[in-house]
């Protein structure tokens, strides 16, 4: 791993001191206030690990001179010696963590997620494989102290979803589930299959860090058409008497979103609207991506929906994430929302490749 400079972990500590002294004067408007207090919070984990770095590098650069002067108590050498292998066992754990900290952060992990399910080939059986992942990511998502509301979704006859996309909103949610979007396979006996052989199934998960109003701009007048209609259940019969559902088209781009699930016009147009802001979003940082990267893909993946990432196999148990290699024999417990040991891996990984890459 490339060691940090005494001079970049002065530059960070020093940084912080001012920013510090800046708010202590009181003399900053409302909204520079927000603005160095926003850069101080951000700094101040990094100050804190650069510090750690120092403090065992200074103490390091002590015992070593006290071990190697002949003036020293033989005893004096023999502690000095000790505590030089404790530190430089604990020395590169604390630079990881400074490096960890330095890494660019994705602007969006702190955003809400849009979350996105499909079933895939397999049919009816695809569709109860969609319902059980999206009771999995509402699991999880409540063990976190996150809040899940429904967008819309479409149901299937046999119980499960054709499609369902739902809001997550909480603390840190598109960097927790960011790595989810992708092909989910599923290994099972299908409920209705009566000679016991095993179905290969699909489900397609998305996740979008939502967009906020300042990300997108949409001038309703000349970039989009709404179009009012009566909603319509299945077998075209008819949920209400009112015409509620709508359909959006956004005009530079061709995305269409149509919201039915409300009885209420302006409840079905605002939830068309953030679904509309969160895929133009989505789409601006995938371009802006592609730029500067290239085309480097990470060792979790590019994000891809139709890369295969993941498979649930029920005879066996187990669940194995293809982009790292990882199986585990818990399918039951991740299924229920236990998806801790799964995600820590896949941020861990990611944190291990961009490591690597700038190490290169």
């Amino acid at each position: 791993m490339t060691s940090i400079s005494p001079q970049r972990i002065a530059q960070i500590e020093a940084r912080r001191d001012e920013l510090g002294a800046l708010m202590a004067t009181g003399d900053l408007s409302g909204e520079r206030f927000v603005q160095v207090s926003k850069e101080y919070a951000e700094l101040e984990p990094v100050a804190k690990a650069a510090g750690e770095v120092r403090r065992l590098r200074a103490e390091l650069a002590t015992l070593n001179r006290m071990a190697e002067d002949d003036a020293s108590d033989g005893d004096l050498k023999a502690m000095a010696r000790e505590e030089i292998e404790e530190i430089r066992e604990q020395l590169p754990t604390a630079e990881r963590a400074l490096a960890l900290a330095l890494l660019p952060r994705d602007a969006a992990d702190e955003r809400a997620a849009m979350l996105e399910i499909r079933a895939g080939t397999g049919g009816d059986e695809a569709s109860l494989f969609a319902g059980d992942l999206f009771r999995m990511y509402q699991r999880y998502a409540e063990g976190q102290g996150w809040r899940v509301e429904m967008i819309s979704a479409s149901t299937s006859d046999a119980g499960g979803f054709k499609e369902v996309v739902a809001s997550v909103e909480g603390k840190g949610v598109f960097a927790k589930l960011k790595f989810e979007s992708g092909v989910h396979r599923v290994q099972r006996v299908p409920v209705t299959e009566s000679g016991g052989r095993i179905h290969t199934s699909a489900a397609t998960v998305a996740v979008l860090p939502e967009a906020e109003d300042v990300d997108v701009h949409i001038d309703e007048a000349k970039d989009l058409r709404i179009d009012i209609y009566r909603s319509s259940g299945p077998g075209g019969q008819s949920v209400n008497t009112t015409d509620s559902a709508v359909r959006i088209v956004h005009i530079p781009s061709g995305l269409v979103v149509i919201q039915q699930d409300e009885k209420s016009q302006h409840k079905n147009k605002a939830k068309a609207l953030k679904v509309l802001r969160t895929r133009l979003y989505e789409m601006e940082r995938e371009r802006l991506h592609n730029e500067r990267a290239g085309a480097r893909k990470s060792m979790v993946g590019s994000g891809d929906r139709s890369e295969r990432i993941r498979t649930y196999n029920f005879p066996q148990g187990r669940v194995t994430d293809h982009r790292i290699n990882l199986t585990l024999h818990r399918l039951p417990e991740i299924l229920e929302g236990d998806m801790d040991e799964l995600i820590g891996a896949l941020i861990a990984e990611d944190e291990a490749e961009r490591l690597a890459t700038l190490d290169g």
